[in-house]
């Protein structure tokens, strides 16, 4: 087969910051996938898109390449609109374990293809499978049956979604070129957008605890987003939330789900039932679904219903016992006072030591390790007051995670001014 370009002419023209052509940009993908292309050049060619960008034009090709280096899933059988929700990610956030049970009862299907935790942020599908017999991969008929018996279903993404992706996301974290906008959306909207879904809602975190920590680099990645969605006839729409807290009251797999299932049967914290209803709102606009209340399918049990049903359809027991840690250890106020600011990266960094989290890929963890916070920012402690509680099977781990800890809570007389919940909305 005779190449229609090298490797080396693609670079060069993203080195002297001209723009690729769509014709470079489907064979460069293309070549990628089939081995003609080797890591190491297309390394240089990422790091030449993370030092002098893309325009719209170069990034939505891009995209599409990547969607069409694989299957488009299809759910026109179903019998209602489908709307999917990504979350970039961040400390505590659980907020798709009581969504898609929330959205299905509210008359919507949620095909949400979800990953693993990679860091210190966790990732839905180590969270589920802390539920026993809970499995995450389904093939697209049995995704199919899921939706049409219950209206949601997590799982993970099959090999046959944008398999370009998979192979630039790997090479992206050991070449030093994750943060880059362009290849963020790229990757995030290329799996979504095959995924087939109709409408599609983005909860772009920022803060310390998230991906994107300052909220003009957040809003930048959520336009790009929006615009890759709109341009596929995807009717798409982005918040941006704050993660300079952890979202809840815990932060760890099992921890998680219990806390998740408060919020099912009308209770949980604050700050993740706001997020869900509204999260659960948007989404249900983009759908096209009106007169329905997902506060009342909170209330009534519908919500915590088509939860049970979820489960089950993916081989879970929702009447089974969590799993719980072996060790627990109690972490107090040094002082009096309020405390003003608690720094959600700490509190990841420190619920990845406890074993909740893996360094690279395919490490086992923990489903019972964790922590529950106590107190949050702007609560009165005394001295001697629980702060945290640290969970985890391996009590060595205790000292590392502790240390990541340190000066994560500051108390004053005050709370610090905090990032509002919704920062922004881009539609």
């Amino acid at each position: 087969m005779v190449e229609s370009f090298t490797a080396v002419e693609i670079i060069s023209v993203k080195r002297d910051r001209q723009e690729l052509s769509d014709s470079q940009i489907d064979w460069v993908i293309n070549a990628y996938v089939r081995g003609v292309v080797a890591d190491e050049q297309m390394s240089a060619l990422l790091m030449t898109i993370l030092l002098n960008g893309m325009n719209s034009r170069e990034l939505s090709r891009w995209t599409d390449a990547m969607i069409k280096s694989g299957e488009r899933m299809n759910w026109s059988a179903l019998d209602r609109p489908t709307v999917d929700k990504h979350s970039t990610g961040g400390v505590g956030d659980k907020i798709t374990l009581p969504l898609a049970p929330l959205v299905a009862a509210c008359g919507a299907a949620v095909p949400q293809l979800s990953g693993r935790g990679l860091g210190h942020t966790g990732g839905t599908l180590d969270k589920m499978e802390s539920i026993p017999g809970w499995r995450a991969s389904l093939t697209n008929p049995e995704m199919l049956k899921a939706l049409q018996d219950c209206g949601a279903v997590i799982c993970a993404a099959g090999s046959g979604l944008a398999p370009a992706d998979k192979k630039l996301y790997a090479l992206r974290d050991v070449t030093g070129t994750v943060p880059s906008i362009p290849l963020i959306a790229s990757s995030i909207m290329s799996k979504k957008i095959a995924e087939g879904t109709s409408a599609l809602v983005l909860d772009v975190k920022t803060g310390n605890g998230a991906f994107m920590s300052e909220p003009e680099d957040a809003r930048r990645l959520a336009n790009a987003m929006v615009e890759l969605g709109k341009r596929a006839g995807v009717t798409t729409r982005a918040l941006v939330t704050a993660m300079d807290v952890p979202l809840g009251l815990t932060a760890g797999n099992a921890l998680e789900v219990r806390e998740s299932l408060e919020v099912l049967a009308g209770g949980g914290p604050a700050d993740v039932v706001e997020l869900t209803i509204l999260l659960a709102q948007e989404m249900l606009d983009a759908a096209g679904v009106s007169g329905k209340d997902p506060e009342s399918a909170l209330k009534n049990g519908s919500a915590m219903d088509h939860w049970r049903r979820m489960v089950r359809a993916q081989g879970g027991d929702p009447n089974a016992a969590l799993p719980i840690a072996r060790e627990k250890k109690l972490i107090t106020a040094e002082e009096s006072g309020v405390i003003s600011s608690m720094n959600a990266l700490q509190v990841g960094i420190s619920v990845w030591r406890l074993g909740a989290g893996r360094e690279r890929q395919g490490e086992k963890v923990q489903a019972g390790a964790g922590i529950e916070i106590h107190a949050k920012p702007g609560s009165q402690v005394n001295k001697g007051d629980p702060i945290f509680t640290l969970h985890t099977d391996e009590a060595a781990r205790f000292e590392r995670a502790e240390a990541a800890l340190s000066g994560a809570v500051v108390i004053g007389t005050s709370p610090v001014e905090r990032l509002p919940l919704v920062v922004t909305k881009i539609v």
